[in-house]
């Protein structure tokens, strides 16, 4: 369908206008589309008016596209020609109605017609604005409503962010005190250990230095008392002497500065760079019986921290305890190697018949005081060798080999052979020290018989030199050790001896070694001895055990007494 309008005057285009809008409304035009096609077409149409001549205004409907295409344009010839068409389309969803072929019978039914559906269009694109207008404060409204909820949102998290620093800074800080309690405990138990493995007094005073510096202490001085609580020779010069002798005097750590103030890391004035005046942790050396000497150290910073000042105190307090046992053990040891030492006699002198004797300490440990050898002549002449070990170590051990050595001797006066010197040996041992062992081996000369007669009791076993230089472990069958709960009667082995053999008796801290066992070093001691001459045995058999000794000792602990006796028969002239 189309419909056209010639236009050229304001009764002319509002003609057409109503007419656009009975053609729009007929076929479906929206209002709102409708509304704004009027008002496009209005606009148009007055411009055209101003411009002057005669202009068309043409309405076609496309029903297959179902839409409205309104062109305005001037009518060839006119005035206006020349201008370019203005062209608009709005969709149309209805086929026409009747309605829209008429007009109206006369102009003022026209405009009240026009007007009654300006009205309904304005009406209803006013409702539709207020119901757009309703819908943008409706979200305008929820916009508001969700940034409040976004604002108290982002307040939320920012406090839980706040709330997980705060507790991660916590628990960081917590780790890091954990982790310092750790290293202190981990320090302390290791500084103990090695501490408390040392028995020799001075050892444990070198090491507190080397474990404390610079890590907890810039300088560590010990000042040990003697035996009368005087300060002893050679003691470094204190540089608060006040402070040290009151925690000696009272027994309680004292905090020495150049000014006031009283626990490490309390006092908030910082100490003085003066080196006689810097501050210092005087802590006691207490023993149960008696104080041992103070320990002064100055801090490694400006101060302590009080914990650490706290493990520096119960670190000194172990170290007392280490130091105390060390000069016990010391006392002890001193009182058996004196014991040991003066029990062990001069050896005798027999015709043809040459003795070496060497006895060493254990240089270790409180291992000393349970390695003897005795030598001593018989009623008829004959010469008793023995050499014995007891079993425990120290004062003790000491004193049950003086009772040995002397219940020997007393037995050898019947004459008795070394097995049955050895047999009574282990019934006296076990009646009077049922929880104490010996060995030993016993060896008799006589130098006007050429026969060695010996007998062992768990005991390693004599080594014997012959006069061509060949040696040969005396290894027959031994006793049991001394002392042990079995009823036992010891053997006598006898072996012919030449002039110019030597015979070896020994204890086995000289030829055992805890990784091999003791065959080897027995092997080491044949060899030794076979490396000597017989010329230099008759010579200087003190030389030839002095000899001995270093090479089989040179892989050596010495956590044991070591013995050595050596019996030469000489040769005939």
């Amino acid at each position: 369908m189309i419909r056209t309008w010639q236009i050229s005057t304001v009764t002319d285009a509002a003609r057409a206008r109503i007419g656009t809008a009975r053609l729009a409304a007929a076929h479906g035009v929206p209002a709102l589309d409708r509304t704004r096609l009027a008002a496009a077409l209005s606009a148009r149409l007055r411009q055209c008016l101003t411009k002057g001549g005669i202009w068309r205004l043409t309405l076609e409907t496309d029903t297959a596209e179902r839409l409205l295409h309104a062109v305005v344009e001037p009518v060839p010839g006119a005035d206006a020609a020349g201008e370019g068409p203005w062209r608009t389309t709005v969709p149309c969803p209805e086929p026409a109605g009747p309605a829209a072929v008429g007009e109206p019978a006369d102009d003022a039914e026209l405009l009240a017609e026009a007007l009654l559906g300006a009205d309904e269009d304005t009406a209803l694109v006013l409702g539709k604005l207020t119901e757009q207008e309703n819908l943008v404060a409706f979200h305008r409204e929820e916009l508001h409503q969700t940034n409040q909820g976004v604002l108290a949102l982002h307040a939320e998290l920012d406090a839980a962010g706040r709330a997980q620093r705060e507790a991660f800074a916590a628990e960081r800080a917590a780790r890091q005190e954990a982790e310092r309690a750790r290293r202190r405990l981990t320090f302390l138990a290791d500084a103990s250990a090695e501490l408390t493995a040392s028995l020799n007094h001075e050892e444990i005073v070198r090491r507190l230095p080397q474990l404390l510096v610079p890590e907890y202490a810039r300088g560590v001085d010990v000042w040990l008392f003697d035996s009368d609580g005087e300060r002893g020779e050679g003691s470094p010069p204190v540089p608060h002497p006040a402070a040290a002798v009151v925690a000696a005097r009272t027994g309680r750590p004292q905090y020495a500065a150049d000014h006031p103030g009283g626990l490490p890391g309390v006092d908030d004035q910082p100490p003085s760079a003066l080196d006689p005046l810097r501050p210092l942790l005087c802590v006691p050396l207490s023993a149960r019986r008696a104080p041992l000497g103070v320990v002064t150290l100055s801090p490694p910073g400006e101060r302590w921290d009080p914990d650490d000042a706290v493990m520096l105190i119960e670190l000194f307090r172990r170290a007392s305890t280490a130091i105390d046992n060390a000069r016990r053990f010391e006392h002890n040891r001193d009182i058996a190697e004196t014991l040991q030492r003066a029990l062990l006699t001069d050896l005798p002198t027999a015709p043809g018949l040459r003795l070496a004797a060497r006895y060493l300490p254990a240089t270790y440990g409180l291992n000393i005081g349970g390695d003897w050898y005795d030598a001593f002549v018989q009623p008829d002449g004959s010469l008793i060798t023995v050499v014995g070990d007891v079993t425990g170590h120290g004062l003790h051990a000491a004193v049950m080999m003086s009772q040995l050595r002397t219940a020997l001797r007393a037995y050898a006066v019947d004459d008795s052979s070394p097995g049955r010197l050895l047999t009574r040996l282990h019934g006296f041992l076990h009646h009077q020290q049922p929880d104490l062992y010996a060995t030993a081996v016993i060896a008799r000369v006589h130098p006007d018989e050429a026969t060695l007669t010996w007998a062992a009791a768990g005991h390693p076993p004599p080594v014997l030199r012959g006069p061509d230089g060949r040696v040969r472990t005396l290894d027959d069958k031994p006793g049991a050790m001394l002392g042990i709960p079995l009823r036992q009667t010891i053997a006598d082995h006898t072996v012919e001896l030449a002039p110019g053999s030597t015979l070896a008796l020994y204890t086995d801290g000289l030829v055992e070694r805890r990784a091999q066992g003791i065959d080897p070093g027995i092997d080491r001691l044949a060899d030794a001895l076979g490396g000597f001459t017989g010329a230099e045995l008759e010579r200087d058999l003190n030389g030839a055990a002095d000899r001995i000794l270093p090479p089989l000792l040179s892989d050596s602990e010495r956590d044991d007494d070591v013995c050595l006796l050596l019996c030469h028969l000489a040769e005939t002239s």
